[in-house]
């Protein structure tokens, strides 16, 4: 009868130790999420930064110039 208690108290142990890593992962998760929620990914560059491409400009390039361009340089 012994061997039986000492059976469920490891078994409950265990489920015990499972539960407390998984809810310590849950709220690490929770506080990593809040610090990047705020983090301003869409604002305007600040100091020297250029702009790379035009959106909507001239369409002197076709697609199969495009796709060239893209074998050429493997970009």
């Amino acid at each position: 009868m012994g061997n039986f208690f000492k059976m469920i108290f490891s078994t409950i142990r265990v489920f015990l130790l499972f539960a407390a890593c998984t809810i310590l992962f849950y709220y690490g998760m929770i506080l990593i999420s809040q610090e990047y929620e705020n983090y301003r990914r869409y604002d305007e560059p600040e100091g020297t930064a250029i702009k790379v491409i035009q959106q909507g400009g001239e369409e002197k390039n076709s697609w199969f110039s495009r796709l060239m361009l893209f074998y050429l340089n493997g970009e």
